[in-house]
Order: C-alpha cells, then structure tokens, then sequence
C-alpha cells in the first residue's frame, strides 16, 4: 500500500489538465466540491496517484455530474453522489481491501447502465472502459481508456449514444435526481417492449437497488459460461 505521500503528485498532477478539458467540454458538467477528509480515504483505498486523471477527479472532487446528471462520474463522494468510487466498488468488484479488481466501477447513468474499467474479468483489453447496458444486459466494449472516456463525457453527443433512451421534458426531470438513485423502467429495457421508452413508465430507485437487480436478471440470461 502507497502512502499518501506517494499517491499526491506534487511535480505533474493531472487536475490542471482535467480542469482545461471540462473548460472546453461541449457537454454541461457540474464539478461536486471535494471534502478533503473524504477525499484522502479514498484516493488511499483506489491506490491511484493524482498524476492519473483519475486520480485527480478522487483527491479534487466529489464526483462529476454530465449532462444535467444523466451520467455520473464518480470521485471521493459528496451530498449529491455519496458513492466514492472503493466504497461502490467493494463488494462488487472486489471483496476485501488489497485485492485486485477485475473490473473497477467509475460512472453511471440514470438509466442504470454501469461503466467500468476492466482489469481481466471482462475481456482480453485491459484496461478499457466497458458499458453494462441496460437495454442488453451485457457488457459493451467501448474500445477507450479512461482519459479516453472522460473526453467522450466532456464533448461526444450525448444523444447519438443515448438515442431512442431519452423523453420529452427528461433534463428538468434527471436534474432533479439525487445522483444515487436512477430510474426503474416497466417493462424492462432489455424486453421487447421496454425498447420503446417513451410508453414506458418509471421510477426512480437506488442505485444500488437497480446493479442487484440487474445481476440477478444477468445471472438467469447470461450464464458465465457464455460470455467472452
């Protein structure tokens, strides 16, 4: 385990950089202030320096929201998005701290799609940013690192990616989501019918709620021995 010491890069830390890019972003960002208590724990578990992009988003912020909070980039936690990144991830990509995940959750969306970074357990790329898709249930290889998935976050078309997902009036609605809960859609976004969402109704629920759920179903529809 690196000390803090050791983590904080004094010399070339990565936060200028992140700062000029969410200044250039095309897309609306909402920076959550960093409580600096929170911050030091979680920079500690994740292990990750500040010289990383994502080491700078844990020690400098509580998290970033994108696009009126549809998508979620966790950081060291705040009122709004509680979850650091080693407190959401315990439990689901690792069991016990020093172990080595095979996945690392790092943003969300309201939809209750999940990214991660993967670290063996979803593929042969180490390394790149996977989506759990709500509407498949199954893991996506998005084919970028994570610096790579922050600049998508900061200016790609939000609505090219979401297209068919969105609803007249969401903006307002979504803004007004605690960024630890998302919505729960009947019927289901991975049925048939679930594809047409604009005649479909929802809920917001738990975060946590929505990952169990879609584990559950993952489990029943994707046995293991059928992916990758």
């Amino acid at each position: 385990m690196r000390t803090l010491e050791e983590l904080i890069n004094k010399t070339d830390p990565a936060w200028p950089y992140v700062q000029e890019w969410i200044q250039a972003s095309m897309n609306q960002i909402e920076i959550l202030p960093v409580t600096t208590s929170q911050a030091t724990i979680a920079l500690l578990q994740t292990q990750v320096t500040t010289h990383s992009p994502m080491g700078a988003i844990i020690f400098e912020t509580g998290g970033l929201l994108v696009d009126h909070g549809w998508l979620r980039i966790l950081g060291s936690g705040h009122d709004r998005l509680k979850r650091s990144i080693p407190d959401w991830n315990e439990g689901k990509s690792f069991l016990a701290d020093g172990e080595t995940p095979g996945f690392l959750l790092i943003a969300d969306d309201v939809l209750g799609g999940f990214f991660a970074i993967n670290g063996g357990d979803l593929g042969t790329d180490l390394g790149h940013v996977y989506y759990l898709a709500p509407d498949t249930l199954n893991w996506e290889n998005l084919h970028v690192s994570y610096s790579d998935f922050l600049d998508w976050c900061f200016t790609g078309d939000m609505n090219e990616f979401y297209q068919h997902q969105r609803w007249q009036g969401w903006e307002k609605e979504v803004a007004a989501l605690d960024g630890d809960t998302a919505y729960s859609f009947v019927p289901f976004l991975w049925t048939t019918e679930g594809q047409d969402i604009a005649n479909s109704s929802r809920k917001p629920v738990p975060i946590q709620e929505l990952y169990d759920l879609t584990q559950n179903f993952r489990a029943q529809l994707h046995p293991p021995e059928e992916e990758n």
